[in-house]
């Protein structure tokens, strides 16, 4: 995994605004470790709360976790006295330091492995089609130092067994067309100019294939799409409305 070279940080990952100097005294903007303006580093500093995520999570001796920016470790400490064994991802390698010496000369030295890089760059899947997405408890901003200025949650993801029959690259292409402008309706998406002409070559592709000749008898490919459409009643339907088991049928 390569370092981190990204500097482009989002408004949620900036710190609160400050406060006066006489309240911002011992704060982690004054801590030499801390690099919020660039990692948009906001340590877990409750200890209550970092044991509630791991008992939420339910780990087993088993289990092997990902973890992604650990920072200092203090929740990191807390899974490893479960988790078979933890692979944790940091971009600043400071922090990196900071969490293995949290471990070194401990039994739990031996489950954990840092790597320092950029989460963000890893192609990781769509979770909602394969797992079962809930929200377990929401974190206050001040449980974390510096607070940032939004809200967190922690939410859980468990597998789907088995897995919606579905081909990921299809399942795939058809959200990016009926996304690309999700408060249109799904006819409207599909009738842009490129996408119907994507899906003619393709039609045209698959009629080749075939052996099947393609002349003006058979179905246009708005005939194909509208009977589609009407036969699952999603003519009027728009993606931001619908669930993943609707886009599914």
């Amino acid at each position: 995994m390569p370092k981190a070279t990204s500097e482009k940080l989002s408004r949620a990952h900036k710190p609160a605004p400050k406060k006066k100097d006489s309240q911002a005294s011992g704060s982690a903007n004054t801590n030499p470790l801390f690099n919020t303006a660039r990692f948009g580093q906001h340590i877990l500093k409750n200890a209550q709360t970092a044991q509630k995520i791991v008992d939420a999570a339910n780990l087993k001796p088993t289990d092997k976790v990902l973890e992604v920016g650990p920072g200092t470790g203090n929740l990191t400490v807390k899974i490893l006295e479960k988790a078979k064994h933890v692979t944790a991802v940091e971009m600043d390698p400071r922090m990196a330091a900071e969490v293995l010496k949290r471990v070194q000369g401990t039994p739990e030295q031996r489950k954990l492995e840092v790597v320092i890089g950029d989460f963000v760059k890893v192609d990781i899947p769509y979770f909602e089609l394969y797992a079962k997405v809930d929200n377990i408890i929401n974190v206050n901003r001040n449980d974390f130092r510096p607070p940032p200025q939004v809200e967190s949650s922690v939410i859980r993801l468990v597998p789907i067994d088995p897995p919606p029959p579905v081909k990921f690259e299809e399942f795939d292409g058809l959200n990016r067309i009926i996304f690309s402008r999700p408060n249109k309706t799904i006819r409207g998406n599909f009738q842009a100019k490129g996408v119907m002409k994507m899906l003619d070559q393709n039609r045209r592709t698959w009629l080749s294939m075939q052996e099947m000749a393609v002349d003006d008898e058979n179905e246009s490919i708005n005939d194909i799409l509208d009977k589609i459409l009407n036969e699952g009643s999603w003519t009027e339907s728009r993606a931001a409305k619908m669930d993943i088991d609707e886009i599914l049928k």
